[in-house]
């Protein structure tokens, strides 16, 4: 039933009405939960305890949305991607609150991201290898690269950069991922017109990686150059589809990242925001969800890769021609 609060001022009398908001963490059953926001009871209340110091309310006034009741929301978004007038009238919210609350929370939890995203150190290393080894056959390696699109609304200012070879507008995504799909590095501040080489030369991973060399290789396909570092395939049948097969996850469980309604730099937001709570999805064994799935577009033959140094090169062919004569 709708509350209604009454008003008293020197101009005459006022009658605002609220619509009663729905209570799902009460009112579905943990499989309904899976379906409308992707995560169970417990699960949710696991996120809002990580992004409560943020959203927390300084004041408890009357209809003040609690931390659970705002990452619903933006976990509703989130699952569905439709527009926020039809999720605001799903929770019981006007169509403003529903854009305040996806900013909030996305902002919350991207702010998480160095603290769920990372590769694997130490010990990690050792299983990591392991898995993917017994995923392809692959010696040494920690890690898979790749690029993902996720197509954004044409942007006020420098709006060209943003066209992909397909004629949209999108963010170029770089992501490293594991043999448990866990995303262990990610980069994606760059326009769609970039290429994955250029993208992987400017990020802080590649600059660690050149100085810091790594216990172990990471594979990527023939977009990228050959490394001693990075191994990419001689033949299209060998390139690795484990990162494409990982950012098709990350999409089947977020379906707003199939087009984000908005500027690049709140896309980024909630795209950092989708692979943390893909992470941590993905450590608490939280099925997915076949309801609704917007199928990947097929993947382009990558354009060939910039050169980045001749040595450099040299070597890595040298770490791939021992990996094939002693494993292949």
């Amino acid at each position: 039933m709708a509350g209604i609060v009454h008003h008293f001022g020197g101009r005459g009398y006022c009658q605002r009405v609220y619509v009663e908001r729905a209570k799902p963490l009460e009112q579905y059953t943990t499989e309904e939960l899976y379906v409308h926001f992707r995560f169970g009871n417990a699960d949710i209340k696991y996120i809002a305890d990580f992004v409560r110091p943020k959203l927390q309310r300084r004041t408890q006034r009357s209809h003040s949305l609690s931390v659970e009741e705002q990452v619903l929301i933006a976990l509703c978004f989130y699952a569905s991607g439709t527009f926020y007038q039809v999720v605001g009238d799903n929770i019981g919210v006007d169509k403003s609150t529903v854009s305040d609350v996806v900013k909030a929370v996305s902002i919350a939890l991207a702010s998480l991201v160095n603290q769920f995203v990372s590769l694997p150190k130490d010990d990690q290393i050792a299983l990591t290898k392991h898995k993917l080894f017994l995923l392809g056959n692959m010696p040494n390696t920690i890690g898979v690269i790749d690029c993902t699109h996720v197509h954004i609304e044409a942007p006020h200012e420098r709006d060209w950069e943003y066209i992909n070879r397909k004629e949209r507008r999108s963010i170029n995504i770089q992501l490293v991922g594991d043999a448990d799909l866990i995303i262990t590095n990610c980069v994606m501040k760059w326009p769609g017109s970039i290429h994955d080489a250029r993208i992987l030369r400017e990020s802080a991973l590649y600059r660690e990686l050149q100085t810091n060399r790594p216990d172990g290789i990471i594979l990527g396909d023939s977009a990228y150059p050959l490394l001693p570092w990075l191994i990419t395939p001689f033949l299209a049948a060998t390139t690795p589809a484990h990162a494409r097969f990982n950012t098709a996850h990350l999409k089947r469980r977020f379906a707003c990242l199939n087009y984000l309604r908005m500027e690049p730099q709140g896309a980024c937001n909630i795209i950092l925001a989708c692979i943390v709570l893909h992470n941590i999805a993905t450590r608490r064994n939280i099925p997915l969800c076949d309801d609704v799935y917007d199928v990947p577009e097929p993947v382009d033959e990558p354009d060939q890769p910039l050169v980045f140094c001749q040595d450099e090169g040299l070597t890595g062919c040298v770490v791939r021609d021992a990996i094939v004569r002693n494993y292949f």
